[in-house]
């Protein structure tokens, strides 16, 4: 098998892939391979030993510690001696702490190994800058259907067998890899072992062979932040049924529900806001109906709470004017307030002109003075602009008519 042979990355191994460029420029360099389980990292590591004339070393950072690393090391400081390079593979490289990450460092400046580190994990986030700097990062996406379909032939043709599944039964079995090739390998030999003879597995058959294999999904990181993603930006999008899908799929992978709870709460008050007040209060009663009811039947509330989210009208003007007024308290936080709103307890506060000149809102024709409530060296700030649907149209309309009373009051 060589490198070209690999199927689902033809952006690193195809004729004109980075890796394919690398090797024909004969200089490999250090690497970090990202991406999910099961896309071919330890395949193609141990390709581009072999077509590049490497010593191939292996370790896993789940099962290794320093001592482990220096004995690596000194094997291939010996290599080195003897005119041969190391291409060392550290598989789950994330799983070694900032130290042993840096104890790589000397061995790939000098040249003693060429690392190549397979991660789950965003390298960002969850290796040394240090590392990262001296590596190149190279991405494997999920594995396609086409993909899964093509190692299943592969399969096929090893065995010198067909699997024993009809046309809707292979489809669904591809739909279960979920971009894993290994997992459709070892779901094709579950298939193969269960079989009698001459047996034909349809799709429901298919599935009480295999049970479920569990969603590709880490509650604490990527397909967790991945998936929460999906969901936002579903709803925001104001796609009911992309939302569902999103809700359902980390339901299924075990997310607690009330984090749910709390990202639709979230949901609520910055994409919908004031164009819908009544959001927040559904989302939290959905999250106060989970509370009441367990899992699953309080599980309907979170997933009615979602879809009242994608289909209310959007409007993030609530949280643009917050963070508006944020950044404006921030570098003007030392202003005093105008001292007609200010209340005045003592002689000399009163002296001082607090609270002169304030006039009661209620006492004054609609309820409204028109006065100025920002500091005077501020002036008037405008940060709430409220769109033009929903409930917040209405609220446009009350803005503008205090804008005319504040005008004609103002005798502009």
């Amino acid at each position: 098998m060589r490198l070209e042979d690999v199927v689902g990355q033809e952006h690193l191994t195809g004729p004109d892939g980075a890796l394919t460029r690398l090797i024909r420029s004969g200089s490999l360099g250090s690497m970090i391979f990202w991406g999910p389980p099961g896309t071919g990292k330890t395949t193609v590591a141990r390709l581009l030993a072999g077509q590049t004339g490497l010593a191939f070393e292996q370790i896993s950072a789940i099962f290794s510690g320093v001592a482990d690393l220096k004995k690596v090391f000194e094997a291939a400081r010996l290599r080195r001696a003897n005119g041969r390079q190391t291409l060392l593979f550290v598989d789950e490289i994330h799983r070694f702490n900032r130290a042993q990450q840096d104890s790589f460092l000397p061995v790939m400046e000098d040249g003693t190994v060429v690392l190549v580190g397979a991660t789950t994990e965003n390298p960002s986030f969850e290796l040394n800058a240090a590392l990262l700097s001296r590596a190149r990062v190279l991405v494997f996406n999920p594995l396609d259907e086409e993909s899964i379909a093509r190692l299943l032939s592969r399969a096929e043709e090893t065995e010198g067998r067909a699997l024993p599944l009809d046309e809707e039964a292979r489809a669904v079995l591809l739909r279960l890899a979920d971009g894993d090739g290994r997992a459709a390998l070892t779901l094709a030999e579950e298939v193969w072992r269960a079989a009698g003879e001459g047996e034909i597995f349809d799709a429901d058959g298919l599935m009480r062979i295999v049970q479920r294999r569990a969603p590709v999904y880490d509650k604490s990181q990527d397909g967790h932040y991945n998936l929460i993603s999906a969901l936002h930006k579903a709803v925001r999008g104001s796609d009911p049924d992309a939302a569902l899908y999103y809700l359902a799929r980390m339901f299924d992978a075990g997310e607690n529900p009330l984090y749910i709870g709390r990202r639709l709460m979230r949901m609520a008050a910055e994409d919908i806001g004031l164009a819908d007040p009544q959001a927040l209060v559904i989302t939290n009663a959905a999250k106060d109906a989970y509370d009441y009811l367990g899992s699953p039947e309080g599980e309907l509330a979170l997933a009615e709470a979602c879809i009242y989210l994608a289909t209310a009208p959007k409007s993030n003007a609530a949280y643009t004017a917050f963070s508006a007024a944020t950044r404006a308290a921030k570098e003007h936080g030392s202003l005093m307030p105008p001292k007609h709103i200010l209340n005045a307890p003592t002689k000399l506060m009163k002296g001082e002109g607090y609270g002169s000149g304030y006039r009661y809102d209620h006492n004054e024709p609609d309820a409204f003075s028109g006065q100025d409530y920002f500091p005077e060296k501020l002036g008037r700030q405008k940060f709430y602009e409220p769109v033009d649907r929903g409930f917040e149209r209405e609220i446009r309309k009350r803005l503008e008519y205090w804008e005319r009373l504040r005008a004609e009051r103002e005798g502009k």
